[in-house]
């Protein structure tokens, strides 16, 4: 389903599967055309055609547009809905459609596998005009023609009465949206049509090889003689292949990798050990991110906010870090990174808080434009009563509690991170906060109990 008949279909269908389908009650149709299609035009000339009153069938266009119109309730040949007269009376109203028989139908699949751009349509919701001039000259109408829509109402016309007529008018809405309504009217659910159609396709296709290998005259020859595939066919069956996979079920923890501690000596400059740990560190990396890919919150941009940006080897040394490797693995990162050991220990400290825009902070230093600046200056004053303000010095984006072992860095995102001094070296105390007045109370906690180390 798709358009409006999707659309209601989901939201308000009442569960019956393929061979039956109920949509709400639609809103009044103020104004203009009932209809904007061609065959919803040619859905009220059969009515009209078929009415011998024209009168009532103003008076139920009336009622359509007032919205008098309940769900209506489409099945192989008979729609149904309950109609509201004004004085709040309502009234069963069923409109029988001629079905086709399963030999009518075997004609029509044929008629529509024969040419993609007839699926193609139908898929996009509109009736190929081509699909119904073919189905006319092999002695099928598929839109309905004088005397088809026959009415049956509570009310016991026995003519097409009001309430009927108004529930053509609603109808003619829907087909606008969905002619696959038209279709389950003549007799063949969407999902089962479908189904005949790729089953019909896909035996075409395979129909040559059964054959022993004769081609019908006018397939495509490729290369070197060998038989082809008509590009209309390529694009017709590519609308009827079947959903895709749902996606896969994330184990509860990371596969193990494998053990090189095996009796043949490793390759000169290969190191066993580190490889092992690299398998399991990808491993692990890949078990967070498919948990993170298929969290399906509802939102369109979940997959992108899983997606890493890719690490230079310096970051992902701290990443590794950060895990708190071994000390021979530390070693290793930190002789690789370029920085002491402790320099290391600090980069993963930061690592931890925030990746790396936690150590962007703590390696760089920056210079804020002066709006910045202002903007920082603002937030800053705005935090703290005037008698309980630290004073701050500024060097750059870093200001400095006078007096006291804490420090704020102001990232170029606009968030402030937490510093407390260890030893001679600053060091982060805390993830970034947007509100400066919560980073500095962290840096200064951290300070007090030695946290900053």
């Amino acid at each position: 389903m798709s358009g409006y008949g999707q659309e209601h279909g989901r939201r308000h269908g009442q569960g019956q599967g393929d061979e039956e389908r109920t949509f709400a009650a639609l809103p009044p149709a103020l104004g203009g055309a009932f209809t904007r299609t061609w065959w919803g035009r040619a859905w009220l000339k059969a009515l009209e055609d078929s009415a011998l009153d024209l009168q009532q069938l103003k008076a139920g266009r009336r009622q359509a547009r007032a919205g008098a119109v309940g769900a209506v309730s489409v099945r192989p040949g008979r729609i149904t809905a309950m109609v509201k007269d004004r004085d709040g009376t309502s009234y069963r109203g069923d409109v029988l459609v001629r079905e086709f028989t399963e030999e009518q139908w075997e004609r029509l699949v044929d008629l529509a596998v024969d040419s993609a751009g007839h699926i193609a349509a139908l898929l996009d919701r509109e009736m190929p005009p081509h699909l119904v001039e073919d189905a006319a000259e092999a002695g099928l109408d598929l839109l309905p023609g004088v005397g088809d829509l026959e009415a049956e109402c509570g009310c016991e016309a026995w003519d097409h009465c009001p309430h009927t007529a108004a529930l053509c008018y609603q109808v003619a809405r829907l087909l606008d949206e969905d002619p696959f309504v038209l279709l389950l009217m003549r007799g063949r659910g969407e999902r089962a049509l479908l189904e005949d159609l790729q089953a019909r396709s896909a035996a075409r296709a395979a129909a040559p090889s059964a054959r022993g290998g004769d081609e019908p005259a006018g397939r495509p020859v490729g290369p070197g003689g060998m038989p082809g595939v008509s590009a209309e066919e390529v694009f017709a069956a590519g609308f009827l292949v079947p959903p895709l996979p749902g996606p896969p079920v994330v184990p509860a923890a990371p596969g193990r990798s494998p053990s090189l501690d095996t009796d043949t000596p490793p390759e000169p400059g290969v190191d066993p050990a580190a490889l092992e740990l690299l398998a399991t560190e990808a491993a692990a990396r890949a078990h967070r991110l498919l948990g993170t890919l298929t969290v399906a919150d509802g939102r369109g941009d979940a997959a992108e906010e899983g997606v890493e940006a890719p690490l230079t080897v310096a970051q992902d040394a701290v990443r590794l870090a950060a895990g708190a490797p071994v000390p021979w693995v530390a070693a290793r990162l930190a002789s690789g990174s370029g920085r002491s050991r402790a320099e290391l220990e600090l980069a993963a400290r930061a690592w931890r808080f925030g990746g790396p825009a936690a150590l962007s902070v703590l390696d760089e230093e920056w210079a804020p434009e002066a709006e910045a600046v202002d903007r920082a200056a603002v937030r800053l004053a705005e935090a703290w009563d005037d008698g309980d303000r630290p004073a701050l010095r500024r060097s750059g984006a870093r200001w400095t509690v006078v007096g006291a072992e804490a420090q704020l860095r102001l990232g170029e995102d606009g968030r402030w991170w937490p510093y407390a001094k260890a030893g001679a070296r600053w060091s982060p105390a805390g993830p970034a906060e947007r509100d400066p007045a919560a980073a500095l109370a962290t840096a200064f906690a951290a300070g007090a109990t030695g946290a900053g180390g």
